[in-house]
């Protein structure tokens, strides 16, 4: 009784005929009522479609749009990163005028400051020494014109001979020219001119100590001094002061792009803080590749509104190609994603079909991409029901 039901054949057993029949016509109504095209549903016992394609009724093929591919002129937009610099044409390394140990400093990190203003305060012996050769500059300069003045005088009355006159004249310019040396010594120190005209005119300075002056109008970007440093004259580098409303954006570019990037190009700088573009320009293209990222540096110069571009931010650059280009442009639309993340687009086929074409996307250009390699001028895609095509595809 148990060996009658073990299989003892490899053979299968089929249905009855006419059943085996039936599931056949039923299985082939179903696929020609997925048909798009007017010959399938006329013979709906043909199919029509491979494994891979999608069909769709008439109705349903009234939901999709559908584009032809031509080759089309655009300007590329270059999609890079970039990291912001200083304008080092308009930021400026403030020196030491003088040595001495750095008694207080006036200014914070970011603070703006007008030309001319104090930034540090340092005791320095220069400082002092400057201000004292030419306080005595200045007395021997008038000693010397008095004397020279009145051996004129004496000598237009023949009192001294013209050798002793002349010499007195040689004597009082040779003092002037040691004051006028003196008096550049302290402009050249940054002195006050306040504190310049007090000591030529006898009276005692308000304060001793030296002060390092911003040569420019702008903001303190960097502080490299501390109370206490000792600075070295026309050595030691104490701020940078460096007008923010336009900086630099160094931007990486590789090879495939670089041909499509010139010296003038309009740039969009976009910080990520808000959903505005920031104003640019290609300033310069370096001529070395880094050994790296075998990237090549652009650099930008960009407008900066309000500061918001900070040193060292990280930034996205759009570089607006200046020369035209030919290629095939796609609506966004039309390019979908398959389950490993791959483009694709929908391609009609001449059964009328549609079948997954794999594509690669070289560029944005607004609301197109475009297409490097899968597709030609003159194929016809779905720009518009993708999705459904998809949906019925997983089905």
């Amino acid at each position: 009784m148990i060996n009658k039901w073990l299989p003892v054949t490899p053979l299968v057993r089929y249905p009855a005929k006419s059943h085996m029949a039936a599931a056949v016509a039923a299985i082939t109504t179903i696929i020609a009522s997925a048909g798009c095209s007017s010959k399938n549903e006329a013979n709906p016992a043909t199919p029509s479609v491979t494994a891979s394609n999608v069909t769709l009724t008439a109705d349903q093929c009234r939901n999709i749009q559908i584009y032809t591919v031509a080759a089309s002129k655009f300007h590329k937009t270059i999609d890079a990163t970039g990291a912001v610099d200083f304008d080092n044409d308009q930021a400026t390394s403030v020196l030491a005028p003088f040595s001495g140990p750095v008694s207080r400093l006036l200014v914070s990190l970011g603070q703006q400051v007008k030309k001319g203003e104090p930034l540090a305060e340092v005791d320095s012996p220069d400082f002092a020494a400057a201000v004292g050769a030419f306080r005595k500059a200045l007395a021997t300069a008038k000693t010397n014109r008095r004397l020279a003045d009145l051996d004129k005088d004496l000598l237009l009355h023949q009192g001294v001979a013209q050798r002793e006159a002349e010499q007195a004249e040689t004597d009082a310019v040779n003092a002037e020219a040691d004051r006028d040396a003196a008096l550049q010594a302290l402009v050249s120190l940054n002195v006050n001119p306040q504190s310049i005209h007090d000591i030529a005119e006898g009276r005692p300075i308000s304060h001793p100590a030296g002060l390092i002056r911003s040569p420019v109008a702008g903001t303190v970007v960097e502080k490299l001094i501390t109370p206490g440093e000792l600075l070295e004259a026309g050595t030691t580098p104490c701020f940078t002061v460096a007008n923010l409303s336009r900086v630099w954006v160094m931007a990486q570019v590789f090879g495939a792009d670089l041909a499509s990037v010139s010296v003038g190009d309009s740039v969009g700088v976009l910080t990520g803080i808000d959903s505005g573009n920031l104003p640019g320009r290609v300033d310069n293209i370096s001529a070395l590749v880094d050994p790296d990222t075998r990237s090549v540096a652009v650099r930008v110069v960009a407008e900066n509104p309000g500061g918001i571009l900070k040193k060292q931010m990280y930034v996205r650059v759009l570089i607006q190609a200046g020369q035209e280009s030919m290629g095939l442009l796609v609506p966004v639309s039309a390019v979908l994603r398959d389950d490993e993340n791959l483009p694709f687009v929908y391609l009609a086929q001449t059964d009328g079909s549609f079948a997954r074409q794999h594509v690669t996307i070289s560029n944005r250009i607004g609301d197109q991409y475009e297409i490097g390699s899968g597709l030609k001028a003159g194929d016809n895609i779905v720009v518009d029901g993708g999705i459904f095509l998809q949906f019925m595809q997983s089905q």
